[in-house]
């Protein structure tokens, strides 16, 4: 019988499952402590206003002294985030995290000077620092990166104001969040047997899983019932944060939104159309799924509330989190004996904050910390937690070897990459766990999860991002989001990604209201991107031996010391063609094609 875990009290966990925040402050005193030394930084960091291109020396203090504020703030933010997030009911780290924000805030505002006084320097000027002071070198790529947008970097004062204006501009964001977490009610809905169940954000794909079609349909229609009727507050929402992205990209003198983007995160647009362009190109794979889940659900008519529902019924067998931990570890076991136990260490030295908890954040994350990564669970006991496991692991490895390899100034990755090092874990799970079955059922039900993965990641989030790219050129051109026109474009776009085997429900146009990720410009096609980039590698390193697993480990250690695609071709993938996404798709393919032989 599966073990059903019960909600407890934060007071009532286990300290061996939380996650050890006395590594970052042995305590709330220690930390408002730290915080109030914090409040001499913007002074300290705008008392070099008007020095930064006077010597080589100047210049270096500066940068210096940057860097380690970086790591002082980073301490006292991280801590009050994972303390807000055990409990979000607790008032006191509401609190602690919201003074924290408003920190950050002052900070970016005191620190507009950087960027203008960074590109005023002259080249010959920077040429004779790098002379005069070698140490200075440590930052010629950041100050390269930083220089290379002179075009876009607009006067001190100017850029003042844009900082200053940041916290304004989180607001449609910060709306949207709170009306649907806390404004937005959904009714219980009834399930075939007349039962009634509760029916959230939360809840919802879960009852979209059920194999009861009757619970499915009523969750599905209800769920964008409630949307539609707040369609109008709704699209004023994104409306309002599509045009402060715009707003940002023209001070900054940029062509579009895409453009600065794709600009901050050093990877060239050609890669976002190329991704979209691919994925159309290969709609055939799509449609041939959907007509293999339509005949093994054995519906006369495949709907929009079929479509997370398992194909073959999962097995009931538990996963407890100790057997998750000891098979996530053997399939990373290819990436070298270090990895491995670097990662088992972490386990030992409690990153991770395990079980749910009442008022503990929903879903999962890892947070990259430089005194060790922190990650969020919620573990269930089952497939699902035990594949979500290692993708948080992934992201907190790549954290912890950029962070031992790098300099703090280069530690950090950017979002291009950052699911790489996540989906590939999973890709590897995946791979030994069906190396290690040779039940046809078992088989069965991972290859099932694994192509809901491709559906999921790799086409829905390029639907994402295809219909972010649409709606920021409509607002360019001057045409307002109405909540008609996002309906239309949402709802012809799952006409296209789903094909003639879906009966695409007219409900389904409201499904643009409830995805976070829109407010995040041009965030949702990184998914994809990362999950392609994720496939190529797990597939090389898999058949490479060693050295493919010591470049993809070079990758896992860069940081942000190049650009993003240059990292990723040192570890053997080049996202600047088609070809990695390619290959996942003909990778699903091959799947769908032996998920039918499976259930012939």
């Amino acid at each position: 019988m599966k073990h059903v875990l019960t909600i407890k009290k934060r007071s009532e966990q286990n300290p061996a499952d939380c996650w050890s925040v006395e590594d970052l402050f042995p305590s709330d005193q220690a930390w408002e402590e730290a915080f109030a030394a914090c409040q001499s930084l913007p002074e300290e960091l705008g008392a070099c206003r008007g020095r930064l291109g006077t010597s080589a020396q100047a210049l270096f203090d500066y940068l210096e002294l940057g860097e380690r504020a970086d790591r002082q703030v980073d301490r006292v933010r991280t801590y009050a985030s994972l303390r807000r997030d055990e409990d979000t009911a607790n008032p006191v780290y509401q609190d602690m995290m919201g003074r924290a924000v408003t920190f950050l805030v002052q900070l970016s505002s005191a620190l507009a000077f950087e960027d203008p006084e960074l590109a005023a320097i002259p080249e010959e000027t920077l040429d004779a620092f790098y002379a005069d002071l070698p140490a200075l070198e440590k930052y010629r790529r950041y100050l390269t990166r930083a220089r290379s947008q002179r075009a876009h970097i607009l006067s001190p004062a100017e850029e003042k104001l844009l900082a200053g204006a940041g916290e304004v501009g989180g607001f449609p964001g910060e709306i949207f969040n709170s009306f649907i977490d806390a404004d937005l009610k959904f009714p219980p809905v009834a399930d075939s047997q007349g039962r009634e169940h509760p029916l959230t954000n939360g809840s919802y794909i879960s009852l979209l899983e059920s194999g009861d079609r009757t619970l499915r349909k009523n969750a599905f229609h209800a769920l964008y019932a409630a949307y539609g009727g707040s369609r109008n507050a709704l699209a004023a929402m994104l409306r309002g944060s599509v045009t402060k992205d715009l707003f940002y990209s023209r001070s900054r003198r940029y062509e579009s939104t895409l453009a600065s983007a794709m600009a901050l995160s050093e990877v060239p647009e050609a890669v976002y159309h190329s991704l979209i362009g691919t994925v159309h190109r290969n709609m055939d794979k799509m449609y041939r799924y959907m007509a293999l889940r339509k005949r093994a659900l054995g519906l006369e008519t495949l709907h929009m509330y079929d479509l997370f529902v398992p194909i073959v019924p999962a097995s009931q067998r538990t996963i407890p989190f100790s057997q998750a931990r000891e098979e996530v570890l053997e399939a990373v076991g290819v990436l070298g004996e270090d990895y491995r136990r670097i990662a088992a260490s972490g386990f030992e030295a409690r990153w991770m904050d395990i079980y749910e908890n009442e008022g503990k954040r929903s879903g999962a994350y890892s947070c990259g910390c430089a005194v060790h990564p922190y990650i969020l669970l919620n573990h269930k006991d089952d497939l699902h937690s035990e594949f979500t496991l290692a993708h948080e692991l992934g992201h907190a490895m790549h954290s912890y070897l950029s962070n031992r390899s790098q300099p703090p100034v280069y530690a950090g990755y950017v979002l291009f990459v950052a699911e790489v090092a996540s989906t590939c874990n999973e890709a590897l799970l995946m791979r030994r766990l069906l190396e290690k079955t040779e039940d046809r059922q078992q088989r069965a039900v991972l290859i099932n999860y694994f192509l809901e993965q491709f559906r999921t990641t790799l086409y829905r989030q390029t639907m994402f991002a295809e219909f972010e790219l649409d709606i920021h050129r409509m607002v360019q051109a001057g045409e307002i989001l109405t909540a008609q026109r996002l309906c239309e474009t949402y709802y012809r776009l799952n006409q296209l990604y789903y094909g003639d085997h879906v009966e695409v429900d007219r409900d389904i146009e409201m499904e643009w209201a409830r995805i976070p990720h829109f407010y995040r410009r041009f965030y949702v096609y990184q998914y994809a991107t990362g999950f392609s980039a994720a496939m190529a590698l797990s597939e090389r390193i898999l058949t490479g031996g060693p050295e493919a697993a010591a470049d993809y480990l070079r990758f896992l250690s860069g940081g942000c010391s190049t650009d993003p695609v240059s990292l990723l071709k040192l570890a053997g993938v080049d996202m600047s063609t088609p070809q990695p996404v390619q290959d996942a798709l003909d990778l699903f393919g091959r799947l769908t094609e032996e998920l039918e032989d499976l259930l012939a």
